[in-house]
């Protein structure tokens, strides 16, 4: 058996694992985001039609994503999840679809002007049609017999309907951890335990930092939105639209219960989907945590706030502009697309404008570039100031972090091989190097290595990856630019740097002359 990793090897963004047996099988397909975006273009380094089924550990798009695009190349095999995974695939592709139509009729309109070929979206509504009758639902804790290889769903409570998976075949124990939430997680409740494999895939989003505490972030984010609220500005709080921005709108009820003034400040969920996520987490809720069970028991519905509406169409959206306060959740939770943009282009030059991040930005996303302190973004077509007050609230997360992943790791009685991945290099590597203090082997592939499970080794890719230079390029460049206009450390420190930064990009172009 054979493991290759087509995604989320040193990136959180991308999953995408093929495992060879007698057949082929995939462990999610999603999107890329941030810096690696482009690579959703390109084919994929296997065969669709060869694949048997799609196992998908739950609905997130960097996990399900490409899915329709796996079946717009030729998969016709079955797509196994949990029920309320596929209700929220169907709910986000057909978001998908319907931004990426935006998107390549802004791109066409700009592409016919200037005589380029116009571009094609990744997918449409029809190969988003044909992948939901292609689902086949698994409840969690039943093993499902594939022939060659068994499978079992088991609650990971990252998201609803979110699954870490055990995998048998010809005596070996494969588990995948899906993303693992919190041990606490109060949306979910904690994370099934399992207790022995051969081989873990182990998330790592955050291997390399520890969350605070529920009592610390919700002062935290008390004392954000109380103070934001005295500045008489609005809120924005980029948000994943599926479980986060319900945890968002459960906090919020929890302040308003403390301080009934809030109840006053008009609430906005900004997206075309959010009632329908909000809709499925109401359907499901005996899958919740039984902090949240208690209110739905009581007949109170934690999602649902007297002062909060729904907007769904652009109109409604653009009706708040003008609005002088308010809290403002919307998508995307990166800030890569969906209706934030719009909302940080008109809000985020103010001074009196707080923007709360709530969960991971990628590198190279909107959302990261804030975050780490830039000055100017570029939104919309526009390059924006950024003067709003930025702040990160990383305890709101559906990921666990290093303390509750080792935690996770501890389950284990036996002595498996942890291969990391879903994580950047500095995550990964964290995480490995406290694993192995703690005396487990660890492994750490790359984009298209494999892992032959017979000889417990990482084999190189036989087909070399495509890399996307065009767009490191622009990105150097852009680094380069903004060196040149900061203000620069005058030592030996940085000339060093700088000097061996010269010295590769110089070698790079030898290699280029050679060809």
């Amino acid at each position: 058996m054979k493991i290759t990793f087509y995604g989320a090897a040193g990136e959180v963004t991308g999953s995408c694992y093929l495992l060879e047996n007698n057949f082929k099988y995939l462990v999610d397909c999603g999107i890329f985001q941030g810096k690696s975006e482009r690579e959703n273009e390109s084919p994929f380094l296997f065969d669709p039609k060869e694949i048997k089924a799609v196992i998908l550990t739950h609905a997130h798009l960097d996990h399900s994503g490409r899915i329709p695009k796996l079946v717009k190349e030729g998969f016709k095999g079955k797509i196994y999840a949990t029920y309320p995974t596929i209700e929220l695939c169907e709910i986000l592709w057909l978001d998908t679809v319907k931004l990426m139509k935006e998107e390549v009729e802004r791109i066409n309109r700009k592409n016919l002007r200037s005589g380029k070929p116009l571009v094609e979206p990744l997918y449409t509504e029809k190969e988003v049609e044909m992948a939901m009758k292609l689902f086949e639902p698994v409840p969690y804790d039943e093993v499902v017999d594939l022939s060659d290889i068994k499978i079992r769903f088991r609650d990971s409570a990252h998201i609803l309907g979110a699954s870490s998976l055990e995998l048998w075949s010809d005596g070996t124990k494969i588990v995948f951890s899906g993303d693992i939430g919190p041990q606490n997680n109060v949306m979910e409740g904690q994370p099934s335990i399992i207790e022995g494999a051969d081989y873990v895939i182990i998330e790592s989003t955050y291997g390399d930092r520890l969350h605070k505490s529920l009592e610390e972030t919700r002062s935290e984010f008390e004392s954000v939105v109380l103070d934001a609220i005295k500045s008489q500005g609005k809120i924005l709080i980029p948000s994943f639209v599926v479980d986060r921005a319900q945890r968002v709108m459960y906090e919020l009820m929890l302040l308003t219960y403390k301080y009934p003034f809030l109840s006053k400040v008009p609430i906005f969920f900004d997206s075309p989907m959010g009632k329908k996520v909000t809709e499925v987490y109401e359907k499901h809720s005996n899958l919740l945590s039984g902090e949240i069970q208690k209110y739905f028991l009581e007949g109170i519905n934690p999602f649902e706030l007297k002062n909060l509406r729904y907007l769904v169409t652009p109109d409604e959206s653009k009706s708040i502009n003008e609005l002088d306060t308010g809290i403002i959740i919307a998508g995307s939770g990166m800030c890569t697309g969906g209706r934030i943009l719009h909302h940080l282009k008109h809000n985020l030059w103010k001074e009196n404008t707080h923007v709360i991040f709530v969960g991971y930005q990628a590198e190279g996303t909107l959302g990261r570039r804030i975050v780490d302190g830039e000055k100017t973004v570029h939104i919309m077509g526009e390059e924006i100031t950024v003067r709003a007050k930025i702040h990160t609230i990383n305890g709101f997360s559906a990921h666990a972090d290093q303390s509750d992943l080792v935690k996770w790791t501890e389950y284990f009685k036996n002595d498996p091989i942890f291969v990391i991945v879903h994580g950047e290099p500095k995550a990964s590597q964290a995480l490995s190097q406290i694993l192995q203090l703690k005396g487990k082997r660890t492994i750490i592939p790359s984009y298209a290595q494999s892992l032959d499970l017979e000889k417990k080794e990482i084999v190189a890719p036989k087909v070399a990856p495509s890399f996307d230079i065009e767009s490191l390029l622009e990105e150097l460049s852009s680094y380069a630019v903004k060196l040149k206009s900061s203000t620069v450390p005058q030592d030996l420190e940085t000339y060093s740097l700088l000097k061996s930064a010269l010295h590769l990009l110089k070698e790079v172009s030898d290699r280029g002359k050679s060809l």
